[in-house]
């Protein structure tokens, strides 16, 4: 006698999974039991949902990996050479600023930079409260004759800048900004473009193309 397989409906397919469901946490330490793949309700008991999870996990740090690596590119060749072309092309760049700060601070002169920065940075400020503290920080920072960071600017741009102090505004270190910017150009500019920390980049980059 030939046994027929037993269909099982749909009132007791729904129990079974009910059951699976609420079945009571194991102990810890037991291992899990393997779950049919019929299992369609995404509940943490599901070997097949785990596996699932994992694998979004995984793929999502592969993004995220990708776009770590995307940000920390190094600047291309025609964009290193281009900064020997301008100053203010490589002032413009994140990455020429930093290599030319690192020329700077090997000088002792990276407050020259710091003190641009901080001008650009205020001169976008709007709000008068913010705009006022962040005057006087730099003021401090960089104009004062007690800081230590003081950068070099005439007599007559320093008094200007004492003058306006009672009522600062966003754009009052415009003169010595500018001042700091043509001393790093004519001073420390050539000297960068010389230097062994510009030359090893552009060779660095020169040897990237080569490769690839």
């Amino acid at each position: 006698m030939t046994l027929q397989p037993r269909s099982v409906s749909g009132v007791e397919m729904r129990k079974r999974q009910a059951a699976h469901i609420e079945a009571p946490p194991q102990a810890p330490g037991q291992p899990r039991q393997n779950t049919c793949c019929l299992c369609w309700c995404g509940c943490c008991k599901c070997l097949w949902n785990e596996d699932r999870i994992e694998r979004s996990e995984r793929q999502t740090c592969t993004k995220m990996d990708s776009i770590e690596a995307a940000d920390e590119q190094h600047p291309s060749l025609e964009e290193v050479l281009s900064w020997a072309r301008s100053f203010e092309m490589m002032l413009r760049s994140l990455e020429g600023r930093e290599i030319f700060q690192e020329f700077l601070r090997s000088e002792y002169s990276e407050d020259n930079l710091l003190f641009w920065l901080a001008c650009e940075d205020l001169k976008k400020e709007a709000n008068p409260s913010v705009v006022d503290e962040k005057a006087r920080i730099i003021y401090e920072d960089y104009v004062s004759i007690l800081s230590p960071k003081e950068v070099s600017l005439d007599s007559r741009v320093r008094e200007g800048i004492n003058q306006t102090l009672a009522e600062p505004n966003n754009l009052m270190y415009e003169e010595a900004q500018l001042q700091i910017y043509t001393l790093m150009h004519r001073d420390s500019f050539p000297r960068f473009l010389n230097s062994s920390v510009y030359r090893d980049l552009l060779a660095s980059r020169r040897r990237t193309c080569l490769d690839t």
